[in-house]
């Protein structure tokens, strides 16, 4: 599970960068290549198609009816610091990736999603802009396809490659089918006026994006958002590895680091103390030892 302490720090002491978004023009050009019809925002996210919220049991993904849980905590916590920076500066697209693979940005980035779509009107859009490995569509046990990449190649229109999960703020969009080069598709103008608009229709919106020491996507698609998160594994990821990833990425645009792969017990210690108070069944928690998370 992420420990957040460092998360966002340096943001927060001021770091300022330009964003590289920008918004749908008023003459609607942007929401025009949107769908073979111009639909206003409210009636496009009436279209999507809603799914039960039935997460994939070994996910450990943050769950509305458990909040008392540590490591729903640690997301609130960062979602708190993200949204205090989105009050001082207009930050609504945010790229979460890793160094190498396996270190959690996905358990990250499905999990940042969900705490801030808890929060009342706070829509939230999760997209699976890892087209070599995705793993949202199989967290939230629903289809690949439609998803990006048939939206992308003009096979389907932008509401029928997301999905919204039932009775939440969360919306999702999945890989799409699986194709040969997902670079080129990344830089087909299409992506840019897909991120500036939806950008106007949803409060944030978060990408899971592949390994930036394994492949380009991710450095490319920083350039399309407003900020970057980087996740690193204790135990696991190295120094050199930051530092490379850092020197790859326009560091103004990088908001901070989540780091992955604490102890379950290294969390409740910090809540037990809370948590006893109100006890499932009357009886006192007991942590997992030796327990760790690594989506």
């Amino acid at each position: 599970m992420s420990l957040i302490h460092h998360a966002l720090r340096r943001a927060e002491r001021g770091s300022t960068f330009v964003p590289t978004g920008l918004r749908p023009a008023a003459d609607g050009s942007i929401a025009a290549t949107i769908g073979p019809q111009p639909t206003p925002a409210t009636g496009l996210l009436e279209l999507v198609q809603t799914i039960p919220f039935q997460p994939w049991p070994n996910g450990l993904m943050v769950d509305p009816r458990h909040p008392q849980n540590a490591p729903t905590e640690e997301f609130r916590t960062l979602r708190t610091r993200l949204n205090h920076m989105q009050s001082l500066q207009p930050i609504h697209t945010v790229v979460v990736t890793s160094p190498s693979p396996a270190e959690g940005k996905s358990f990250a980035a499905v999990n940042l999603a969900l705490a801030e779509a808890q929060l009342a009107g706070n829509l939230t859009l999760l997209c699976d802009f890892d087209f070599r490995r995705p793993i949202v569509h199989h967290l939230f046990q629903t289809d690949r396809n439609p998803g990006i990449t048939d939206y992308l190649q003009g096979k389907c229109r932008v509401h029928e490659a997301m999905r919204r999960i039932a009775d939440t703020n969360l919306f999702m969009m999945p890989a799409g089918e699986a194709v040969i080069n997902p670079l080129e598709l990344l830089n087909l103008k299409k992506v840019k006026e897909l991120l500036d608009h939806l950008s106007s229709l949803f409060s944030w919106i978060i990408l899971d994006t592949p390994p930036l020491l394994f492949a380009a996507d991710a450095n490319l698609l920083s350039t399309l958002c407003h900020g970057t998160i980087l996740v690193v594994r204790i135990g696991t990821t190295t120094i050199d590895s930051v530092s490379r990833t850092m020197q790859s990425l326009c560091q103004n645009n990088v908001l901070g680091i989540v780091v992955n792969g604490a102890r379950r017990s290294e969390l409740y210690s910090k809540y037990s103390y809370y948590n006893s108070y109100y006890p499932p069944n009357g009886k006192d928690r007991e942590s997992e030892d030796g327990e760790s998370f690594d989506l």
